[in-house]
């Protein structure tokens, strides 16, 4: 009760060990930044793609002046070798990790076509329903669009319907939650996924690096696209783009973020301080398409000072079909636990036909059921940080039971990850290397993860602090590590060595002990 009280694990006292002794990271300087880049840029391992691909140092169009090595027999000289397994989807050619394995198969939707990134970046992409919305609501003035050209908003009950109710719903998550995670979670039992958080105005000026976030996988059943904006016209202007060039069954409009850099510039949860251009957005965005258009919020920006509430009442008519309610404030980002009692008063406000998602702390399948049961006009329940941890939190809540799985049934899921991975980013040594980045990055969260057998009181709270311990056997130790160097460890063992010089430190302070020390 009383490690219970200080948010401590209670692990059993046979499995405590000493905490491990931290170690100072070495801090490069600048030059020393640039004098290691240019070596990569002069390396022979950077093969050109075109030769690699074709096997001929002749085909490359640019010839001398390429800024990549055309030397094959040098980079086939230092070549790491090859993985184990046949390669899942390659275009590398000779950069292939599998080489001599590959396929051709891709399974993965909504691919940027290089036309419509054109015509964006010449900023001549068209957006008639938008551009007429946008003028019928008196939002800012669009030239050349007649009243004739006024695109009717579809009626809520004319648009697709989406039930909601019960589904197990994978929340959208900046950086982890890619398309070869949530690939792993439909496998472990998740209903409904959404891609990572893409910025309408990086979207509109055509950034590929931004487009991929909208990727699609084929096992991706009900899928959703989440986008975040200021205004109401990029915000419409973007919904109607992605709504002509992806394919998706929903799409969500991010009004809580919580991350500086999103705030400061008038989005994310930014906007719950305004509320008229939240209606402004909602209203816009959902005449241009007939998918149904969700919103996430944040209880509030600032802490004592709810808004949410406010909103559930009205966005329903405004023409939103679900509303995600995450029972924190801005200013309270993940400190302390999630509002459930003010999330069910939201519900209780909320018109029939608008589904409210509650979002916060689930971690356990006893969570989910409290909650579900908690409100009766709580649709379902979004789960964020707990299925990082631990993304076999949907087997649990379907099976209904605490799984107290094994280091070797863990070992398994971060295999699948890996072979997703090189199937998304390549195989080729720089798909190899984005695919240990993002395994690393996940790994920084599992740390927290304390088997059940391990507990005296199961289930494991997210908010709990795991001690330093010794698992049931030298892998779940290692999986229990906070260490960078042991994530490292892990990564080499799916993925092979790591080139010379790595070093890793994660993209979120996640890990219990907020280090991340790499020896």
């Amino acid at each position: 009760e009383e490690l219970v009280a200080r948010a401590v694990a209670p692990v059993k006292p046979a499995f405590l060990r000493p905490p491990p002794v931290a170690v100072p990271l070495e801090k490069k300087s600048k030059r020393q930044f640039k004098r290691e880049r240019k070596q990569e840029q002069e390396s022979v391992s950077r093969l050109c793609i075109a030769v690699g691909k074709s096997g001929n140092p002749d085909a490359c169009k640019y010839g001398a002046s390429c800024r990549f090595s055309h030397d094959i027999d040098a980079y086939l000289a230092q070549k790491p070798a090859d993985l184990e397994g046949s390669c899942p989807f390659c275009p590398y050619g000779l950069n292939c990790r599998f080489l001599g394995t590959h396929k051709s198969e891709n399974h993965e939707i909504n691919p940027l076509n290089k036309d419509v990134q054109k015509l964006l970046w010449k900023t001549k992409y068209k957006f008639p329903k938008a551009s007429a919305q946008i003028k019928h609501l008196g939002l800012n003035s669009v030239p050349c669009v007649e009243p004739r050209d006024l695109v009717e908003t579809p009626h809520l009950r004319e648009r697709k319907i989406i039930d909601f109710r019960e589904k197990l719903y994978l929340a959208p998550l900046t950086t982890v939650g890619n398309l070869p995670f949530r690939r792993l979670c439909k496998t472990l039992g998740a209903d409904i996924t959404c891609g990572e958080m893409a910025m309408c105005t990086n979207l509109m000026q055509g950034q590929a690096s931004e487009w991929a976030l909208l990727r699609r996988h084929s096992s991706e059943d009900l899928f959703g696209v989440q986008i975040c904006g200021a205004f109401p016209d990029t915000v419409a202007r973007t919904v109607e783009l992605v709504d002509n060039e992806c394919s998706f069954d929903f799409i969500d409009i991010n009004m809580g973020c919580p991350i500086d850099v999103v705030v400061n510039k008038g989005a994310g949860s930014q906007l719950l301080t305004k509320p008229m251009r939240i209606k402004s957005i909602v209203q816009a965005s959902s005449a241009v398409t007939e998918r149904p258009l969700t919103v996430k919020v944040r209880t509030a920006f600032f802490e004592g000072r709810n808004r949410a509430d406010s909103l559930v009442s009205d966005i329903y008519d405004w023409g939103a079909s679900a509303i995600t309610i995450h029972g924190r404030s801005r200013q309270q980002r993940y400190s302390k636990l999630a509002d459930w009692d003010y999330i069910y008063q939201c519900a209780q406000k909320a018109p029939d036909d608008l589904h409210v998602i509650g979002n916060g702390d689930i971690f356990s399948y006893t969570d989910w059921n409290r909650h579900v049961s908690g409100c009766s006009k709580i649709s379902t329940c979004m789960i964020a940080r707990g299925a990082l941890i631990k993304p076999w939190i949907f087997t649990e809540i379907k099976e209904q039971k605490d799984w107290d799985i094994t280091s070797g049934e863990r070992f398994n899921i971060l295999k699948d990850f890996a072979h997703f991975g090189l199937e998304h980013w390549g195989s080729d040594s720089k798909g190899v290397e984005t695919t240990r980045h993002f395994l690393l990055e996940w790994l920084s969260y599992t740390c927290r993860y304390i088997p059940v057998g391990l507990l005296d009181v199961v289930p494991q709270r997210l908010n709990w602090r795991p001690p330093s311990y010794c698992g049931r056997d030298d892998l779940e130790t290692l999986m229990a590590s906070d260490s960078a160097a042991d994530w490292v460890r892990i990564s080499e063992m799916l993925l092979g060595k790591v080139p010379e010089g790595f070093t890793f430190a994660p993209k979120h302070k996640s890990n219990a002990y907020d280090r991340a020390e790499n020896g």
